[in-house]
C-alpha cells in the first residue's frame, strides 16, 4: 500500500484541480486552484495529465511522510521546503522534482512572500470528484475529502504510480507586476469621477480578511454616487465589487455566485495567478484596458505556458 500520512496539515491544504464548470446556475462556482500556471508546472514536471488533482497549501504547509514504493514529487511556487530521508536531510528547490522512499518526509515550511504553492506526485491520489472534480470548496463542504481541508494523522492512499522518475528542474520564478490589469465593470459608471480616479492612480493593500473566496482590500474610499446596493447578480472570478464603505472586494476562486455590489472592474485572467499570491500587506495599483488588450494578454499567458510544458515532452 503506497500512501501518504498528514503529520502536520499547514494553515489551509486541499486537494484541487481544473474546477467544475456549468454549475453556476445552483450556486456552485468553479473552484479549482488559484495560481493557475504552477498548477499545470507542478503536474507536467511529474509526468502526469495537465488537469491531475494535486496538493494546494497556503502559507504553512503540510509535514507529510509517505509509505510505499519510490515516487516522484515537486512542488511549484515560491516555498520553503525540504526532504527528510532516513541519512540525510535536503534543501528543496522549487521546479525540480526528487524522487522520495518509504519513510522519507516532506516538510513544507511555509510560501516565501508569497501566498499557495503546489505539490503533485507521480501518481494519483485515491479520491472521489464531485460533480466531475476533486477540488475542494470548504466553505460549501464540496469536493473530495467530504469537502474538508487536510487534517493531522490522515492518511491518504496512492494509486497508479507512473514510470516516469525522470530527473526535470525548470529554471523559472514567479515574478510581479506594478499594476494589475482590469477591465471596466458593469456598474463602472455608479462611482464618482474622482472615485473612478482613485481607483486607478492610487495604492491599495491586502487586508487580512482575504482567503479562497475573495480578498478585501484598504485604501482611500471609493464613492458611489447612484447607489451601494444593486439587484443581485452574477458574479465571476476576479471581479472588483465595491460596498458602502467604499473598500474593494475582490472575488476569487470560491466566490458566491451571485451579488449585489456594484462591480467597478474585474481583473483580466492573465494577472488572476499574480494577484492571488499577493499576501495581506502587500500593495495594488490597477490599470485599465481594453477588452481586446486583455484577450491578447491571455492568449500570450497560454502561449508563455505552452512553452514552459514543452520542455519537459
Amino acid at each position: 500500500m503506497n500512501r501518504f500520512e498528514i503529520i502536520r496539515a499547514g494553515i489551509n491544504t486541499t486537494f484541487q484541480d481544473d474546477g467544475r464548470n456549468h454549475l453556476y446556475h445552483i450556486g456552485i462556482p468553479i473552484s479549482g486552484v488559484m495560481d493557475k500556471r504552477n498548477y499545470i508546472l507542478a503536474n507536467s514536471l511529474v509526468g502526469n495529465k495537465i488537469d491531475k488533482p494535486v496538493i494546494e497549501f497556503a502559507y504553512q504547509g503540510p509535514l507529510i511522510k509517505y509509505k510505499g514504493h519510490k515516487i516522484n514529487i515537486v512542488i511549484t511556487g515560491d516555498v520553503i521546503f525540504k526532504l527528510i530521508k532516513k541519512e540525510s536531510v535536503i534543501e528543496g528547490n522549487c521546479y525540480e522534482n526528487y524522487i522520495i522512499e518509504d519513510g522519507d518526509q516532506i516538510d513544507i515550511v511555509s510560501t516565501n512572500k508569497s501566498v499557495y504553492g503546489y505539490l503533485a506526485i507521480s501518481a494519483e491520489f485515491d479520491l472521489k470528484s464531485q460533480w466531475g472534480s476533486c477540488s475542494i470548496n470548504t466553505k460549501a463542504n464540496i469536493g473530495s475529502n467530504n469537502g474538508k481541508k487536510l487534517q493531522n494523522n490522515q492518511k491518504i492512499d496512492i494509486l497508479n504510480i507512473n514510470s516516469n522518475q525522470v530527473k526535470k528542474k525548470l529554471d523559472y520564478i514567479n515574478t510581479r507586476i506594478d499594476r494589475i490589469r482590469v477591465i471596466k465593470g458593469t456598474n463602472f459608471d455608479y462611482f464618482s469621477d474622482e472615485g473612478k480616479k482613485i481607483f486607478f492612480d492610487k495604492e491599495f493593500t491586502v487586508s487580512k480578511l482575504s482567503d479562497r473566496m475573495g480578498m478585501r482590500l484598504e485604501g482611500p474610499k471609493i464613492k458611489n454616487i447612484v447607489d451601494t446596493n444593486i439587484r443581485s447578480e452574477g458574479l465571476i472570478k476576479g471581479v472588483i465589487q465595491i460596498p458602502a464603505d467604499g473598500n474593494p472586494i475582490i472575488m476569487l476562486s470560491d466566490h458566491g455566485t451571485i451579488g449585489g455590489y456594484p462591480k467597478i472592474g474585474v481583473i483580466i485572467s492573465a494577472d488572476y495567478d499574480k494577484l492571488v499570491q499577493l499576501s495581506p500587506g502587500s500593495k495594488i495599483k490597477f490599470q485599465e484596458i481594453e477588452l481586446s488588450d486583455a484577450e491578447t494578454l491571455f492568449k500570450l499567458y497560454e502561449i508563455e505556458t505552452q512553452n514552459l510544458i514543452s520542455q519537459f515532452k
